[in-house]
């Protein structure tokens, strides 16, 4: 199965990126499945329903979500009528919404994806995200019930990211970090057979402080004081993320590869 994962899209200019350029990504390179980690595409902060709609209508299969999932109030209705979106295993007891789905893939084929919020250094003591991840994995056997199973680990810590990658390692296809908005350089596949990266970064403006205009930001670090709300930077945006391929029969990853392109992080030709 060929599968693209794309990290948190990032207000208007993040939007743009995955609607321009999504739809040639898919045919060019026949992607079977494409996740989208939609969490901060309105405004730099959540996710309304109509943008998540036009991130499922440019080819996105699943749009995930993180810490700020509901923070735009529509998506608590949404969510409960879109079972494309999925907001995190752990957010909350009670919370709208689903944290896993296994979704149907290209010649009968099934992929489990989920996603669980990190502990260290969260805002918000969420629950324990290994437990969470385990019994949906356990519930959907890779190589069985499903051909393949991605995860996405939405947390500050690197090191909280890789545990969860060995955790799952053998028992999922791909786990990924979101969240940091920064991409790492460690793309590799685990001794189990998973597809692994630390973050897959952004899709957004690179020009920025983690996608945000630079002066409030810098503002805030230097003086210590706010003057306004965060808005999201507007230039040319570099679509980031994941590409991996797997073997249908055992669900292992076969190949992966770190995407980026356009904006500031485009790798120049050699």
């Amino acid at each position: 199965m060929k599968m693209l994962f794309l990290g948190d899209v990032v207000g208007r200019s993040g939007r743009r990126a995955i609607t321009e350029r999504l739809p040639g990504l898919r045919a060019e390179w026949g992607l079977d499945f494409v996740v989208v980690n939609g969490e901060n595409a309105t405004s730099g902060a959540g996710l309304t329903g109509a943008h998540a709609s036009a991130l499922l209508d440019a080819g996105a299969d699943c749009v995930t979500l993180g810490d700020h999932a509901f923070d735009q109030k529509d998506m608590l209705q949404f969510i409960e009528t879109e079972p494309r979106v999925l907001r995190p295993l752990n957010f909350a007891k009670g919370a709208p919404g689903k944290g896993a789905r296994v979704f149907d893939a290209p010649g009968g084929r099934r992929i489990l994806v989920a996603q669980v919020l990190g502990q260290v250094f969260m805002k918000r003591p969420f629950d324990d995200p290994f437990s969470a991840i385990d019994k949906v994995l356990r519930s959907a056997p890779l190589g069985s019930s499903v051909q393949a199973a991605l995860v996405d680990i939405h947390c500050e810590a690197t090191s909280e990211k890789m545990a969860m990658g060995h955790w799952c390692d053998g028992r999922a296809s791909v786990v990924v970090g979101t969240h940091t908005h920064v991409p790492t350089a460690d793309a590799q596949i685990l001794p189990g057979g998973a597809a692994y990266q630390s973050d897959a970064g952004m899709c957004g403006d690179y020009d920025s402080v983690i996608g945000m205009n630079k002066d409030e930001p810098m503002r805030r670090f230097i003086t210590g004081m706010s003057r306004t709300r965060f808005s999201a930077a507007t230039g040319e945006a570099t679509l980031s993320g994941l590409y991996v391929e797997t073997d249908d029969r055992s669900g292992k990853a076969t190949a992966v590869r770190m995407i980026r392109q356009g904006g500031l992080l485009e790798p120049a030709a050699p």
